[in-house]
């Protein structure tokens, strides 16, 4: 398995170029289906595969939460994904995908891995409403090999929030308001836990926005506001105040969305934030590279509250008149 990841560094390069390798895996066959589903994962957060260590059982885990294990002296959460994704199987779980992102470790239980496939993200759908409820909104985006199966892109934002808890409420509680109607903000999030979280922060700030499943989606929007805005002779930047934009989304990732926003001269004086749980320092390069005025890492709303103020009040009319 050592094999299946040892080119990890090279695949790096893909980010920014609209491109994606996922590792794809199993999860057993369905007992209500009869079918195995294939699932996916983004190589950049796979830190390591290998086969299932000794688990040990901690108290008040939550229900696919098996326990944990001691990776190189890091005592850390092992998920067993079949039961979080409400996949009824009696296949045994003898491989341990180790993910990092958001700043955390973590272990996912799986019956096998398949291979990497390298795709475009424009080839990831957002995925039918149906399969997103037959799910619990665990699958953020789909895709079909040509062999025809279905590849089910796992929400690992979500999966984190079994296991920490970044979303109590004490995290929203010191978020100071701004008073600045004249605010906007549109944000591109293919986890509906990370759009919640954004949601929080930013009604805690007191800040219109607008939301976006994607960078597609979010593209989209900027070009209404575009229309909008060379109707009333005003600038875009008079009308959205920022844009926050996650990494890894289907079919347009965060760093085209940039790309397209910063050679825009309809978007001048738009500021664009990175919001992604890929915290490492090639993904900060490649932000910059495309011209992402800042990186803010995911799961730390106070962080992220203290950067778009920052941001919004440098931004905002009042602030400009003063300045």
């Amino acid at each position: 398995m050592s094999e299946l990841l040892k080119s990890i560094d090279a695949h790096t390069k893909l980010a920014g170029t609209n491109k994606l390798e996922i590792l794809m895996f199993t999860l057993g066959v369905g007992a209500s289906t009869g079918r195995r589903e294939t699932f996916g994962i983004n190589v950049f957060k796979v830190r390591e595969v290998m086969r299932t260590p000794p688990i040990t059982a901690a108290p008040e885990m939550p229900d696919s939460v098996e326990g944990m294990v001691s990776l190189r002296g890091i005592l850390v959460p092992v998920v067993d994904l079949a039961k979080y994704a409400g996949v009824t199987t009696d296949s045994p779980r003898s491989i341990m995908i180790v993910t990092e992102y958001a700043g955390h470790t973590q272990g996912f239980l799986v019956e096998g891995v398949d291979t990497i496939l390298r795709l475009d993200w424009s080839q990831m759908k957002v995925p039918p409403e149906m399969l997103v409820a037959e799910m619990g909104g665990l699958v953020t985006a789909v895709t079909e090999l040509s062999d025809g199966r279905l590849v089910m892109m796992m929400d690992v934002e979500k999966v984190l929030s079994v296991t920490t808890k970044y979303d109590d409420e004490v995290v929203f509680r010191d978020i100071k308001p701004l008073n600045d109607p004249t605010l906007t903000v549109i944000f591109a999030d293919d986890s509906v836990v990370a759009r919640k979280q954004i949601e929080r922060t930013l009604n805690a700030m007191h800040v219109k926005y607008v939301e976006a499943i994607n960078g597609r989606a979010a593209w989209e929007e900027l070009e209404k506001v575009a229309v909008q805005a060379k109707s009333s002779g005003q600038k875009v930047s008079d009308l959205v105040s920022l844009v926050l934009t996650d990494v890894e989304m289907p079919e347009m990732d965060g760093y085209i969305l940039t790309k397209k926003i910063k050679t825009d001269s309809r978007f001048t004086g738009v500021p664009v934030i990175m919001h992604s749980s890929l915290s490492g320092m090639s993904n900060q390069q490649l932000g910059k590279s495309v011209g992402v005025d800042e990186y803010v890492p995911k799961f730390e709303p106070m962080k992220l509250a203290e950067i778009l103020t920052r941001r919004l009040l440098g931004a905002s009319p009042a602030a400009q008149a003063n300045g």
